[in-house]
């Protein structure tokens, strides 16, 4: 099923309005519950067996939190909780692989918006349609349904797009009646030189790095096309002298694999500046970490800060969490808190990926900041 601009009748005002991401994430006071609010503390990690999760405040005053895995089959399962701590597993939301749709396996990284009364889901998975039989080909969709659990069903038959490579972790702004889009184009067959890559041969370590970057691209209010053509926002550093080259290259320099990423793409803005968080290094590995970027338009261009990583292992000092990464944002109830959530991987849970809810912040002079990852019963101790 297409949905157009008429049938939908969107109000970009009206999304700003009642998208309770956009409340949230604008920094403002969240327009739904006005119900006072304990001050949060974590009780990481949370009994949720989640990759790459994200986290929803509806305007019903309940947070809906959706992920990769999570027990379901060919979709995305659905978890509700009033405080952030105690969730509440409401079943699969989104099932693919059926004969109407235009997904078949492989189904990561939901995110869903409260737009207008409907709930927008934005994933990723892999498209049926492959004439070359590439081992990877991931594209873009969008569902839609009338409550945050579902049952969620394809705007389409089809992708939102085909850039003409694979590409994962949807992301959605919505601002002065325009739309963007984030997303991850794959390193799956896209090498890159680099001083790492150079490095890597020298060493006979890899012969070639491949590298998945981040664009933005404007996209319609009905959710059903682009707007022009995507604009390279994030990508690995070239050079060794770069600052971020370091952290973002270890699972190159670990001999872990010959890849780089930038995933994960997360955009919130604050005091008129857009933060993008991102993710870096292998999301099966002990280097996954998160850093940001700031800029002044939505497309960029993007500058890396220097405070990165703000979310990384904690193993090399004694903590027993390590991969953390693929991140959203969330807020509290009456709008005064700002939580990282993530996943990650401890000693106890071993290659199960888990969420992890911190505190997190933007301080007078714009650096972000996350107070992770924690574990037990803390008060924003790292641990």
């Amino acid at each position: 099923m297409r949905m157009t601009a008429d049938s939908m009748n969107l109000n970009y005002c009206s999304m700003v309005r009642i998208s309770s991401l956009l409340i949230c994430l604008s920094l403002v006071s969240c327009q739904g519950s006005k119900r006072a609010e304990n001050r949060f503390s974590p009780r990481n990690p949370l009994d949720v067996e989640f990759g790459d999760p994200y986290v929803l405040l509806a305007s019903d005053g309940t947070y809906y939190m959706y992920g990769t895995g999570g027990g379901a089959t060919d979709g995305f399962s659905a978890y509700s909780s009033e405080n952030l701590l105690d969730w509440k597993y409401e079943g699969q939301a989104y099932r693919g692989n059926t004969p109407d749709s235009w997904t078949l396996k492989n189904f990561w990284a939901p995110e869903v918006y409260e737009i207008n009364g409907k709930f927008y889901m934005f994933f990723s998975a892999d498209w049926k349609y492959n004439p070359n039989n590439e081992l990877e080909n991931f594209r873009i969709g969008v569902a839609v349904a009338e409550s945050p659990i579902g049952p969620f069903k394809d705007l389409s038959d089809r992708p939102l797009f085909d850039p003409g490579y694979p590409i994962i972790d949807a992301n959605l702004w919505i601002e002065e009646e325009r739309a963007y889009l984030y997303y991850s184009r794959c390193c799956y067959k896209h090498p890159v030189e680099s001083d790492v890559a150079r490095w890597a041969r020298d060493q006979d370590l890899f012969d070639e790095i491949e590298e998945s970057w981040v664009y933005g691209i404007e996209i319609s209010p009905a959710f059903d096309t682009v707007i022009g053509e995507p604009v390279l926002l994030l990508r690995p550093p070239e050079k060794g002298k770069d600052s971020q080259f370091g952290w973002e290259s270890r699972s190159v320099t670990s001999g872990e694999v010959n890849r780089r990423w930038t995933e994960g793409s997360f955009m919130i803005k604050h005091d008129g500046t857009y933060f993008m968080m991102y993710s870096a290094n292998f999301f099966g590995g002990e280097h996954y970490a998160v850093g940001y970027a700031t800029a002044e338009h939505p497309l960029g261009p993007f500058k890396k800060a220097d405070n990165n990583p703000v979310l990384e292992k904690n193993t090399d000092m004694g903590g027993v969490v390590s991969g953390t990464g693929h991140n959203s944002i969330t807020r509290s109830k009456d709008g005064k808190e700002m939580y990282c959530v993530y996943h990650g991987r401890t000693t106890r849970t071993g290659q199960e990926r888990v969420v992890f809810i911190d505190r997190m912040d933007i301080d007078k002079n714009g650096l972000l900041e996350v107070d992770g990852p924690t574990v037990g019963d803390t008060v924003g101790s790292k641990q």
